[in-house]
């Protein structure tokens, strides 16, 4: 057998037993974003870029309760969005992409937010992450695996990837996960981002995946990426 061969196999093991661990840490995930409706889902997700879900979650109530769905919204003022979601950050883009999401969901779709990864790419301020939220989400549908902050480091320490960009690292973990699984990873691997493998001081000693991880030799005071 070649190492590449070898290598494969390693990453598919590892990742059946992380998934296994996952699992049984979180036996119900969740998702951590606050909708009501497909609709609901993708403007929290857009508002999720480079901002806390709960940062969004505390928004969201006061800006539905006003424009409740994508009608509603297509006709909002952009200056009137804007100040709604100033908190979330990047707030004149965040504001932009929404608008212009309505008007083109109520052009296009007829006021349906889209079913496919195709279809929702096309919109304004979604790439495949928030398409793959709001697909598994909203409908159930697992056409890809949603790659954040925390589903991109937790694969890079696990070794499951080496990838850099979060569309490769989603290719690379399409291959070694279950298509069933792929909503749920998101979920999980999101948790265990937040609650163990946190960016800073990760949480080793209390790390089901420690024995898995390639990196745990090394010194835990410096900074692993």
């Amino acid at each position: 057998m070649g190492a590449p061969e070898a290598m494969t196999m390693d990453r598919a093991a590892r990742a059946e037993r992380a998934l296994a661990a996952l699992r049984r840490r979180y036996p119900n995930p969740r998702p951590h974003l606050n909708a009501a409706s497909p609709w609901q889902l993708l403007v929290a997700t857009i508002l999720s870029a480079q901002c806390t879900d709960a940062r969004v979650n505390a928004v969201t109530p006061d800006l539905f309760a006003r424009w409740p769905g994508p009608e509603a919204t297509a006709r909002a003022e952009l200056g009137e969005l804007e100040e709604a979601v100033r908190s979330t950050g990047f707030f004149r883009m965040k504001a932009r992409s929404i608008l212009l999401t309505a008007r083109r969901v109520m052009e296009v779709y007829g006021g349906k937010v889209p079913r496919t990864l195709a279809e929702l790419v096309t919109l304004p301020g979604v790439a495949r992450k928030t398409a793959n939220v709001v697909l598994w989400g909203a409908f159930g549908a697992n056409e890809g695996l949603a790659v954040d902050t925390h589903v991109a480091r937790i694969a890079r320490r696990l070794a499951l990837t080496d990838a850099r960009d979060a569309d490769a690292v989603e290719q690379d973990l399409l291959a070694l996960f279950p298509r069933a699984e792929w909503g749920d990873v998101n979920h999980r691997m999101v948790s265990f981002g937040r609650d163990v493998c946190r960016a800073r001081a990760p949480r080793c000693d209390q790390c089901e995946l420690f024995a898995d991880c390639p990196r745990r030799d090394v010194d835990r005071t410096r900074k692993i990426r």
